[in-house]
C-alpha cells in the first residue's frame, strides 16, 4: 500500500468510524476556534483625538496582547457617528467592530427623524468600557461658588444666562438640558461648532456656563480660568476633591457621564461575540487599562453583554423624555 492510499484510508476510517472526530472537522466549529484570523478593526464615530479614542486605544492596545491579532482603531466621523454605525451595522466581516457613545446608541434614536441603522437590533453589546464624568462649570466672574448657588442665581433671573456646547444633542447640550430640567430652570443654549470654540467664548466670559467632559476641563479648572459648581458623577471626583457632586447638591440620583461601549454587528456568529465580550472585559478590568483611563478622567467599567443591553435600554429610557422637553434637534434641522 503507498503513502497516498493509506492517508485516504485513514482520513476515510475517521470520518465512518469516529463521529465525534467527524464534529470537531465542522467548518462552522474550526471558525469558531480559530477566530480571529487577521487584524480586528475597531471603528470610532468621531474625530481623532478626543475621549473616545483614549478609551478605544486603550482597549485594542490590552485586547491584543490575548486574542491573537492586532486590534487597530479607525476614526470614522460624520454626521452625530451615523455614518459609522450605519457602515458597520451593515458589515458581514467577522473582524469589525464599532465604539458605541450615549449619542449614537441612547439619543440619536430621538433627534433624529428617522436612523440609517437600529440600535438596539443591529449591533451585539460586548461591554461597557468606560464612563467620562461630565463637570459642570461657569466663568469664574459669575458670582455662584457651587450648583446650589447656580440654581438659586439662575431662578431669580430666567432666561438671561446662557449655557454653550458643542452643537446641538452634543453631550454637553443634554448634559444642562437635564439638569435644567430636574432644576426646574430656564436658560438659553448657544450651539457652537464643537468643544474649542465654546471653551474659547466661555472663559473670555461671553458665556456663563457649560456641562463637559472632565479631560477637556480640569487644566482650565486647575489653572482658575473656569470654575468647577459639580460633578456628574455618583461619587466625587479624586482629581477635584472638594467639588461636591450634583447628586449631593440636592438631586439624589442624578448622574451624567459620556460613556462609552464596545458593539459588534449583530450578525455576527455567537461564538465570536463570546469570545470578544470574555476577552473586553478581562481587558478592561486590568490595571493597566483602568489606569490609563484614570488619568484622563475615565473611569473603567467592564460588565458583560447583557449589563450593558439593559444599560443601554436604560439610557435610552432617561434621555427621551429630556430630549422631547427641550425639542432638541440636530444641527442644520
Amino acid at each position: 500500500m503507498n503513502n497516498f492510499e493509506y492517508r485516504n484510508i485513514t482520513r476515510r476510517q475517521l470520518l465512518i468510524g469516529a463521529p465525534a472526530s467527524a464534529v470537531a472537522w465542522s467548518p462552522g466549529l474550526v471558525w469558531a476556534d480559530t477566530w480571529p484570523n487577521k487584524p480586528l478593526r475597531l471603528v470610532v464615530p468621531f474625530a481623532p483625538g478626543g475621549s473616545s479614542e483614549i478609551v478605544a486605544r486603550a482597549l485594542a492596545g490590552e485586547m491584543a496582547k490575548t486574542i491573537g491579532q492586532n486590534v487597530f482603531v479607525e476614526n470614522k466621523p460624520g454626521a452625530g457617528g451615523n455614518i459609522a454605525m450605519q457602515e458597520v451595522a451593515n458589515s458581514t466581516d467577522e473582524h469589525t467592530l464599532i465604539l458605541g457613545h450615549i449619542g449614537t446608541l441612547a439619543v440619536n434614536p430621538y433627534i433624529f427623524a428617522k436612523l440609517p441603522y437600529d440600535p438596539n437590533k443591529d449591533f451585539a453589546p460586548i461591554t461597557l468600557v468606560a464612563k467620562v464624568p461630565s463637570l459642570y462649570v461657569v466663568h469664574p466672574d459669575l458670582p455662584v461658588k457651587n450648583l446650589k448657588e447656580f440654581v438659586a442665581y439662575a431662578k431669580t433671573r430666567p432666561g438671561q444666562l446662557n449655557c454653550g456646547s458643542a452643537g446641538n444633542g452634543s453631550a454637553g447640550h443634554l448634559a444642562f438640558e437635564y439638569l435644567k430640567m430636574v432644576s426646574e430652570t430656564f436658560m438659553l443654549h448657544v450651539p457652537y461648532r464643537g468643544t474649542g470654540p465654546m471653551l474659547t467664548d466661555l472663559m473670555a466670559g461671553r458665556l456663563d456656563a457649560a456641562a463637559v467632559g472632565a479631560p477637556a476641563l480640569l487644566p482650565f479648572i486647575k489653572a482658575g480660568k473656569l470654575r468647577c459648581i459639580a460633578t456628574g458623577t455618583s461619587a466625587r471626583l479624586a482629581q477635584l476633591p472638594d467639588v461636591a457632586t450634583v447628586a449631593e447638591q440636592g438631586y439624589k440620583g442624578f448622574e451624567m457621564t459620556q460613556w462609552y461601549g464596545l458593539m459588534a454587528p449583530s450578525k455576527m456568529a455567537k461564538a465570536n461575540i463570546d469570545k470578544l465580550e470574555k476577552e473586553a472585559m478581562a481587558a478592561t478590568r486590568t490595571k493597566l487599562v483602568q489606569d490609563k483611563l484614570s488619568q484622563d478622567t475615565a473611569l473603567a467599567v467592564g460588565n458583560t453583554g447583557a449589563e450593558f443591553e439593559a444599560f443601554i435600554k436604560q439610557e435610552q429610557a432617561r434621555w427621551k423624555p429630556v430630549i422631547a422637553r427641550a425639542q432638541i434637534k440636530p444641527d442644520g434641522l
